[in-house]
């Protein structure tokens, strides 16, 4: 929610701002411009990643859009679980588990947290980690040096989007000047024509390079940033 009330508020003050200044408001609105930008840009972030990453990347925006789900409530959920399952193993044996893991949506354990069910990750991982010592595939001292290396990868892996996204912002200006310079080329061709008609053309010139400074450090950093704080978010729930 608060990512939409930023985009807001970025909008309304530069364009809105730019009104109440005495700027004409419909100079800014250049299709053409948002064309060469959005496109040079789209284009080369699908140069550089793949499906993979994109899916996870369009996965990631839509989640700033909603709450974050890593709520005091989760975590109190998640520490009662751990606490219950844990319990049930000091008294039964870890065998006792097997069960539970198993098929964790009929367990009377997980049943009771509802809310750690719908976080499928964290609820893939728990199995899968408390599953190797009940298998006994893993030995107690190596079970955390495992369970750092799975984090790790995890990190890295959510971090793609964000870097991703870092890179495509980091991009924007220069496309801007890029948008910039074909419409100085454009003017050219009416260096001949009257103060007004020139002048118009090189506004519309420098739009392109507003554009792409704009959509770099107005709208797709701070989305990069949030991207990394969900990363880091997720990372610190599963740990």
């Amino acid at each position: 929610m608060l990512v939409i009330v930023g985009l807001v508020v970025v909008s309304v003050s530069v364009f809105v701002g730019f009104f109440l200044a005495g700027g004409p408001l419909m100079l800014l609105i250049q299709p053409v411009e948002l064309m060469i930008i959005g496109g040079a840009a789209a284009g080369g972030l699908f140069i550089s990643t793949t499906p993979t990453v994109l899916k996870q990347l369009i996965r990631q925006v839509l989640g700033t859009m909603k709450p974050s789900p890593f709520s005091k409530t989760l975590y109190v959920d998640l520490l009662q679980l751990l606490y219950e399952l844990l319990v049930k193993a000091k008294k039964n044996g870890l065998i006792a588990l097997e069960k539970d893991l198993a098929s964790p949506v009929q367990s009377p354990i997980f049943t009771a947290h509802p809310a750690f069910l719908t976080q499928h990750e964290a609820l893939q991982f728990t199995c899968e980690a408390l599953g190797m010592l009940v298998d006994g595939t893993m030995r107690p001292d190596d079970f955390e040096a495992v369970l750092d290396a799975h984090l790790d990868t995890h990190h890295d892996e959510e971090g793609k989007s964000a870097g991703l996204l870092q890179k495509m912002g980091d991009s924007l200006p220069g496309l801007g000047i890029v948008a910039a310079v074909l419409g100085i080329i454009i003017t050219m061709q009416y260096v001949d024509g009257s103060p007004a008609e020139i002048g118009h053309h090189v506004a519309v010139a420098l739009v392109g390079t507003f554009l792409g400074i704009l959509l770099s450090y107005g709208y797709v950093q701070p989305l990069s940033t949030n991207l990394e704080a969900q990363a880091a978010a997720s990372g610190r729930f599963l740990r």
